[in-house]
């Protein structure tokens, strides 16, 4: 009797510990979708701050939020290029790897982006423009020859598949269409010789077909034999040779 109330109880705190393990789970993948959410929800508030500024901003500070929407725009979609492919290509962790250091110094030009939007000498925000355009420029040309890389990458496997598929829907098409080549098999070669104008198949089969001879009508001549002459009355009969 102790023996089966252990077991029970050990029962009972084994699915006690199930279910504090599930709910754990559950409350930890609902906080990370809600933080994704949210940090979602922010990146677009900031895009669209962004853009907001370039336009209405004239001057070193709408440059500022143009070079951080083009910055944000670029690293953001190479990103999402190359998780995508990721999960179907393992070659590409090294270009994530590759991705991952060139997000750090896209993180930086941010930052320094960001800070430079409160600045209020317009002078020295007008001097460092230059320097941060080419930092942005040389980020973003990076990123987007990888993002464009992946993409051609995949492009050109979806073409091989594609090719490869045709053929063997070509193949498996002539497979099950296998009487168009017995009946090619089995239809006999035209005639050589052209039939003449309105000679009748019948005609034509009695032309070449030689028929049976009568009794009265004398056997073909052999190829190259000479012709017999005829004998007449008044011609000598030929003496026969001297056998002496």
């Amino acid at each position: 009797m102790e023996t089966v109330i252990a077991v029970v109880a050990l029962l009972f705190l084994l699915l006690i510990g199930l279910g504090a393990y599930a709910t754990v789970k559950a409350v930890g993948a609902a906080r990370r979708g809600v933080d994704r959410t949210i940090t979602q929800a922010r990146r677009t508030v900031e895009d669209h701050t962004l853009r907001a500024k370039s336009f209405a901003q004239p001057g070193p500070a709408g440059e500022i939020a143009q070079l951080r929407l083009a910055l944000r725009t670029s690293m953001r979609a190479t990103q999402d290029a190359l998780h995508a492919g990721a999960a179907e290509d393992e070659s590409l962790k090294e270009s994530i790897g590759l991705f991952e250091r060139l997000s750090v110094h896209g993180r930086e030009l941010d930052a320094d982006l960001k800070r430079l939007e409160s600045e209020p000498d317009r002078a020295t925000l007008a001097a460092r423009l230059p320097g941060l355009r080419e930092r942005t420029e040389r980020i973003t040309r990076s990123a987007d020859a990888l993002r464009w890389a992946v993409r051609d990458r995949a492009r050109r496997f979806a073409d091989d598949d594609l090719g490869s598929l045709t053929a063997q829907i070509g193949i498996e098409a002539d497979a099950l269409r296998h009487w168009t080549r017995a009946d090619n098999a089995g239809t006999p070669p035209p005639s050589q010789e052209a039939p003449a104008p309105g000679d009748s198949p019948g005609r034509q089969d009695r032309r070449r077909t030689p028929g049976p001879r009568t009794a009265g009508e004398p056997a073909p001549q052999a190829i190259g034999s000479p012709p017999s002459r005829p004998a007449y009355p008044w011609q000598k009969k030929p003496r026969p040779e001297s056998t002496t």
